[in-house]
């Protein structure tokens, strides 16, 4: 019984913290909506409007009141899902998000399935021949995905893949001749194609896709490959590695199995919150290529100063970051008997 106590009171301090994390959102994404140099005000009424409709408009925002009582407003609001209404394109900002954000989430699903794909094999062979020539290339590899900017890249791959060898399609999630063959049902492309048999716009899909989820992923992979040779260097020094290869272990299974299970528990943490950068990081992915999610979503908005657009969005990718965090702070604890055992 003691286990199951324990973990109890693990997930308990899990979301005390989690709860406190976003009340702690909540006010940051408030007082940036105080601080930046954007009238909430004009943004409805334009610069053109009269003192008395900017007083009246000043009045039903609610920004006549103090700042704690505007707080409460924000929170309240906030916690029910109302997440206000866009000034650019005067819908409530949660039914913006829900139809822009199954394309970000197709995209940063794909680029982490390319990046966890890649970065773990990658990360135990630089581990395994630590110092020599493959790990050298793979450390190089990582160095680059983190030190080449994504929107240089992506521009790049354009010119190379799309303009001069024409191996993928342009910019934009699908062409418009498949746009309206597809019927969204899940708000992925690549799902709801398969589910309806419409192969042709499948692989459009996938040509469209295939570009900027590998540049994502090549970013995640970086990152994942780099840890897993941390830790995988961390597994293979430890006594019971070498016990199994003095028993005649295969060294293989002494690897992949042994070494790489031990080495999993922390990477799943790893993972999530790669998972969760390329959720709330595609910004200038979305932009280079054109794809309609939610990064895209926010730069317009920011361009336009509909800040209520912006701070909405943000809250939800905080919430997301938040949430994924927390995911993983759970299997963490379940996929190791330790940490429940010093719960």
């Amino acid at each position: 019984m003691r286990a199951p106590s324990a973990f109890l009171w693990q997930v308990t301090k899990l979301l005390a913290t989690l709860a406190l994390t976003f009340i702690g959102l909540l006010l940051v994404t408030f007082l940036i909506g105080r601080i930046v140099p954007v009238d909430p005000v004009l943004a409805v009424v334009g610069d053109r409007a009269s003192q008395s409709v900017y007083d009246k408009a000043y009045i039903e925002l609610g920004l006549d009141k103090p700042l704690y009582e505007q707080f409460w407003i924000y929170m309240t609001k906030m916690v029910t899902g109302d997440l206000g209404q866009s000034f650019l394109t005067k819908k409530d900002i949660a039914d913006d998000i829900l139809r822009v954000f199954p394309a970000t989430l197709e995209l940063a699903t794909v680029g982490i399935l390319i990046g966890t794909v890649l970065g773990l094999p990658l990360g135990v062979l630089a581990a395994v021949k630590k110092g020599k020539l493959a790990d050298q290339l793979v450390r190089v590899l990582g160095l680059v995905g983190y030190s080449a900017p994504i929107f240089w890249l992506g521009l790049l791959g354009l010119l190379v893949f799309y303009a001069k060898l024409g191996w993928v399609a342009g910019p934009g999630r699908i062409d418009i001749g498949y746009e309206y063959s597809v019927t969204q049902t899940t708000g992925l492309l690549l799902i709801d194609s398969a589910m309806q048999g419409q192969w042709d716009a499948f692989r459009n899909v996938v040509s469209h896709i295939i570009l900027p989820a590998s540049l994502l992923g090549y970013f995640s992979m970086a990152y994942i490959s780099r840890m897993t040779r941390s830790f995988m260097l961390n597994e293979l020094a430890q006594e019971y590695i070498t016990t199994a290869r003095v028993k005649g272990v295969p060294e293989w299974r002494i690897i992949w199995i042994h070494a790489l299970r031990n080495a999993a528990v922390p990477l799943v943490t790893v993972i999530a919150l790669s998972y969760a950068s390329l959720l709330e990081g595609s910004v200038l992915t979305e932009t280079v290529f054109a794809w309609p999610g939610l990064g895209q979503y926010l730069t317009n908005s920011l361009q336009n100063a509909d800040m209520n657009a912006v701070l909405g969005g943000t809250m939800v990718i905080g919430v997301i970051f938040v949430g994924l965090n927390l995911l993983s702070d759970l299997l963490y604890t379940l996929l190791d008997p330790r940490v429940r055992r010093r719960g």
